[in-house]
């Protein structure tokens, strides 16, 4: 017999109260990591502040409490702050289990900095070395598919000879031709990356292609003869961020990228959090995430970017219902004295995994299992004649009642 939130759990009891219809996942061995690009990527927002750098110590903090692998800690090439930060960060992941990474363009002159702040740190710093790779982009730039080829060789060569680890980066991997990327990776490859990024730039790619594009990546280390890992850094233009990171996962990828709430350019990037969510949910990843409310509030907090209050998990309605029937549902689990139950009657998502937990409000839409429940909670007998006044007030009101306005009305 076990304890689950407080009750006792026999495992039998459990049995058939939920019907699974989604896959299992037992079986899976590889290792998923995760590289938080929050304070990189997600400083691109046209809406985000950047934070000063104690702020940015306490979301990495944060970050490494959660189990994330590493983060993307600036780009050396923005200028002095950006330098100083990365720096400061860097510094300060000495002491964590998070690694750090920056973003260079695939030229020597954006690396040369990266590779003095590594020295001064003692410490690796990945290389993250990002170049266009789609057609697009390569004919508004005027850009030769050699020419390309060349400076990815010599960047990537330059980073390996300063001993700092690569990812090879192609932007808009998900518009690019098969033959650029075999020739492009394949560069990077030779010259030492010993991880490749497919990037959905443009946030165009659907489930489908990539799966494709994982496998067609894959092959090309493959022909090479050498185990390179796999990054998928995903874009939510077409709402699309984390089905894509989730599919990306089983078609091969071994580390993901994403940013507190999936913030980034234009529409954002892959929600780190809610990816998070998802994993522990689908038992690709089992630690304690009582952290991740925390995480997301203090990168909203920092950035100055305020999630809807329908956002999941996080969000203020996630696990609050005022609606009668649902109400009345998640209220008998709880005076069945069981949280674990009140957690998954009417949730796919159990508010304690997370910290949180399934409140009752009183509104427009509330019966007499809300009223009950919110008076009783607040130290207020629910008697029938309270619970009619109660409900009289709830009925007539456009929102729903703060507990102080559930009280007040029983009293009046």
């Amino acid at each position: 017999m076990t304890q689950v939130n407080g009750n006792s759990d026999v495992t039998a009891e459990r049995e058939g109260l939920i019907h699974d219809w989604n896959e299992e996942s037992t079986g899976w061995t590889s290792e998923i990591q995760l590289n938080d690009e929050t304070l990189r990527d997600g400083l691109q927002s046209p809406s985000a502040l950047d934070p000063d750098l104690g702020t940015k110590i306490e979301l990495v903090h944060l970050m490494d409490q959660l189990g994330i692998n590493t983060a993307n800690i600036g780009l050396p090439g923005a200028g002095e702050r950006a330098r100083d930060h990365i720096l400061g960060l860097a510094t300060e992941m000495r002491g964590l289990s998070i690694t750090p990474n920056v973003a260079c363009r695939t030229m020597i002159g954006d690396i040369e900095p990266a590779a003095e702040i590594q020295q001064k740190v003692g410490a690796p710093v990945e290389i993250c070395a990002f170049i266009g790779s789609s057609p697009i982009r390569f004919y508004t730039e005027n850009w030769e598919v050699e020419k390309m080829v060349q400076l990815s060789s010599e960047a990537v060569a330059f980073a390996v000879k300063e001993e700092m680890p690569v990812m090879f980066v192609t932007e808009d991997t998900t518009r690019a031709n098969p033959e650029t990327l075999r020739a492009l990776y394949g560069a990077a490859i030779d010259a030492g990356a010993t991880r490749l990024c497919i990037c959905d730039t443009c946030g165009h790619a659907s489930p489908t292609g990539v799966r494709k594009l994982i496998r067609f990546v894959k092959g090309i280390a493959e022909e090479k003869g050498v185990d390179v890992g796999i990054d998928w850094h995903g874009h939510r233009d077409r709402g699309l961020g984390l089905i894509n990171a989730l599919v990306a996962i089983e078609a091969g990828a071994t580390r993901i990228h994403g940013t507190a709430l999936g913030i980034g350019e234009r529409a954002g990037n892959t929600e780190m959090d809610l990816l998070i969510v998802n994993l522990a949910l689908t038992h690709w990843i089992d630690r304690d995430l009582t952290a991740l409310g925390t995480y997301v509030q203090k990168a909203s907090d920092a950035i100055g970017i305020p999630f809807p209050d329908n956002y999941p998990v996080f969000g203020s309605d996630a696990f609050e219902t005022a609606t009668g029937v649902h109400a009345a549902a998640v209220v008998k689990a709880f005076r069945k004295g069981d949280a674990w139950l009140a957690d998954r009657v009417y949730s796919g998502v159990p508010a304690g995994m997370f910290g949180l937990e399934q409140k009752i409000l009183v509104g427009p839409m509330s019966g007499k299992s809300n009223v009950s429940w919110v008076l009783e909670k607040n130290g207020v007998e629910a008697t029938d004649e309270r619970i009619q006044r109660v409900l009289e007030v709830a009925k007539r009101s456009k929102h729903n009642l703060s507990d102080a306005e559930v009280v007040a009305a029983a009293a009046s």
